[in-house]
């Protein structure tokens, strides 16, 4: 990934650490956890990495339902938050994940891998595989309904991020060359606020 989009979004989510993890969670963001989690129970799952874990609030839920949990995330601060709440947590990027191969039940991946380039997607997602073991269960959450990329114009943090925004099928396209798309659930901008959809996946290894 680019360094100074990384660098602005490690001094973005710094500067909004405590926000937020103070933010109320919407009940429709809450629904899609819970519809994973009983994806994870059902199939015996144990262990859990959240990437983009931000405060830790999603590892939390997670390990409160007795999944074991690693959370990473770019920002020191967000880090730091989750340590607070008693976390296994890392300053890591998901472009290089050092964990070993095929070595997780599963992950959980909200609003992060929409900060990607485009052109290192491909990347990412290759690294994510990697790590997930054979029939492992991959979430993905994402805004979009829309190509698009570059730094939200409108954004309300400072530096302000890089986002890239993907149609419905051109997501699943592209998720379906590296994992098996299971689940895709699409709330639309009613339901979510603001002018995008979101795009709720399950994916397996």
């Amino acid at each position: 990934m680019d360094i100074l989009i990384k660098k602005n979004l490690i001094n973005s989510y710094n500067k909004q650490a405590m926000n937020r993890d103070s933010m109320l969670i919407p009940d429709w963001k809450t629904k899609e956890r819970d519809h994973f989690m009983e994806c994870l129970i059902n199939e015996n799952k144990k262990n859990i990495l959240e990437i983009g874990a931000g405060p830790g609030r999603d590892s939390l839920y997670f390990k409160e339902n007795g999944m074991e949990t690693m959370s990473i995330d770019l920002s020191p601060e967000m880090v730091r938050l989750c340590k607070e709440k008693g976390l296994n947590a890392k300053v890591m990027s998901f472009e290089n994940l050092d964990f070993p191969d095929e070595c997780v039940d599963s992950i959980w991946a909200l609003n992060c891998l929409l900060h990607v380039p485009k052109s290192h997607i491909r990347e990412v997602l290759a690294e994510i595989r990697r790590v997930l073991k054979p029939s492992a269960l991959f979430y993905l959450g994402l805004y979009g309904g829309m190509n698009w990329e570059g730094v939200w114009p409108n954004d309300s943090y400072e530096p302000k991020r890089f986002f890239s925004f993907f149609e419905e099928e051109s997501i699943k396209e592209l998720l379906a060359d590296f994992l098996e798309v299971e689940y895709f659930n699409v709330l639309p901008a009613s339901v979510v606020g603001g002018s995008l959809s979101f795009q709720s996946i399950i994916l397996r290894k």
